[in-house]
């Protein structure tokens, strides 16, 4: 039997299904939320927040560590791991619980179960104790995310080949660790297990670390860490890993021939995959491609009534442009007329130290795509705040058309670069050109005014250079 009367039904309460119903329910929707675990999904409890958390604690023993070019003397700081671990786990519960608050806040039903499409379009939710329940409802939305991608060769067994989920849980710091894969999650992983005390080595199949950065990043990232201690390899591979032992033997293809190294813990960091195993999309014949939901630009699949959004569909797999989507979504369903989002201004963060924060196209892309462009770095060796904070490392890139003055792209490594980035996303939203930025005066000392002073080098205007 249907049971309830909702308008929209959401499958998945991670940044994109919980935003959706939220936005939804503000919209005058009678939402239900269906969940099989912890509401905020994996962002909220196993990947975005608790990973910032325990960075935060890897930066914090860092700051002890040089606290003496601080004119302060500490003696004896230790790492307690474990209470690293746990205050991450209790920042993720206590924002899981904040999510239960908007819920109960905005009217929308929790339905607690694994949620799976029918052949007729209602949605089956499956709960914990095997009690199924029909409901019928005019619009689902599937947010049901992803998790970590499993390369053949790299078997994730949870001891010694490990994914980003139990990374955050060990019960001891691993003496050393391989970590395969350097977007993100491996060199967010690789500083916050370095910082520790854990000997970290770094295996990338691409010549550069974090690939889909500017290549200057890239190297800056590089420089950084092999400064701090971590082994890097870059066009390489692993072939193998043998676990038999007491440690870890990972076969490594590099381009000076094959390498053994031994560790403790393998962290699988190589991407993705994403959740659509057994939520009914043969069943109700929605259309997919290459392990991806087709939609349209408002996020609507091949069947009517049926939405996908977030890390199962083609954009970037961000916390931020899942929430994007849903609100796009659910106004759209509302009679709204939302734009589309412009997938070209999406914004990307990474958390190590330093931080690296990106929007637009890299110089290399801007030239492939034919650009006459501009070039602005300012080093934040040249800034004063940067200085006085001991955070002098790296640099604000920017990239304008040399024809129009068209803010291509930017490019960050350095302290709190994540928390600049925005101002780069709105001027291109607004079309702001470059000499705009420079006549917007910037405030002084910050590490804001770092971007001012890479737009006015694009021009030869530079000052403190």
């Amino acid at each position: 039997m249907a049971e309830a009367k909702y308008d929209l039904i959401v499958i998945g309460s991670g940044p994109g299904g919980y935003v959706a119903a939220i936005r939804a329910a503000q919209l005058g929707m009678k939402v239900g939320v269906v969940e099989r675990e912890e509401l905020g999904g994996i962002c909220l409890n196993w990947g975005c927040i608790p990973t910032k958390a325990l960075l935060k604690s890897a930066q914090v023993f860092e700051y002890i560590h040089h606290a003496k070019d601080y004119g302060i003397e500490v003696k004896d700081a230790q790492a307690d791991f474990g209470a690293m671990v746990k205050r991450s786990r209790d920042v993720a519960n206590g924002m899981s619980k904040g999510i239960q608050f908007l819920f109960k806040k905005n009217k929308i039903d929790y339905l607690a179960g694994f949620g799976k499409l029918t052949k007729d379009k209602k949605v089956e939710v499956t709960a914990a104790d095997g009690k199924k329940t029909i409901y019928e409802v005019p619009h689902i939305i599937l947010a049901t995310g992803g998790r970590s991608r499993e390369l053949p060769n790299l078997k994730i067994d949870n001891e010694k080949i490990i994914g980003y989920r139990k990374a955050m849980v060990l019960d001891k710091k691993p003496e050393s660790m391989v970590i395969v894969g350097s977007g993100a999650i491996g060199v967010e992983f690789a500083y916050f297990y370095n910082s520790v005390g854990t000997k970290v080595t770094i295996v990338e199949f691409m010549p550069n670390i974090v690939p889909v950065e500017d290549e200057e990043i890239s190297k800056q990232l590089e420089r950084t860490y092999k400064k701090a201690g971590m082994n890097i390899y870059t066009s390489s591979e692993v072939t193998a890993v043998d676990t038999k032992g007491e440690k870890c033997k990972v076969h490594v293809k590099t381009p000076k021939g094959e390498e053994i190294l031994e560790c403790d813990i393998v962290l699988s960091a190589v991407g993705v995959s994403t959740n659509l195993e057994g939520i009914g999309l043969e069943d109700a014949g929605v259309a997919t491609d290459r392990g991806k939901v087709l939609v349209d630009e408002y996020y609507r699949t091949n069947i009517p009534g049926v939405y996908a959004i977030g890390d199962i569909t083609s954009g970037p797999a961000l916390a931020h442009v899942a929430s994007a989507e849903g609100i796009i979504c659910v106004e759209k369903i509302a009679g709204h007329h939302p734009q589309p989002l412009d997938y070209n201004n999406i914004p990307g963060c990474t958390y190590c130290q330093p931080e690296i924060a990106s929007v637009g196209l890299t110089e290399k892309k801007a030239k492939e795509m034919g650009y006459e462009i501009k070039v602005g770095k300012f080093p934040f060796s040249a800034s004063g705040k940067a200085k006085a904070a001991g955070a002098s490392d790296g640099f604000v890139k920017v990239i304008f058309d040399a024809k129009y003055g068209e803010w291509l792209g930017a490019h960050m490594i350095g302290a709190n670069v994540t928390e600049m980035i925005a101002e780069v996303v709105v001027a291109r939203k607004l079309e702001t050109t470059g000499h705009e930025i420079i006549k917007s005066v910037h405030p002084h000392p910050t590490m804001s005014e770092a971007i001012m002073e890479a737009a006015a080098a694009a021009y030869d205007e530079v000052i403190h250079l």
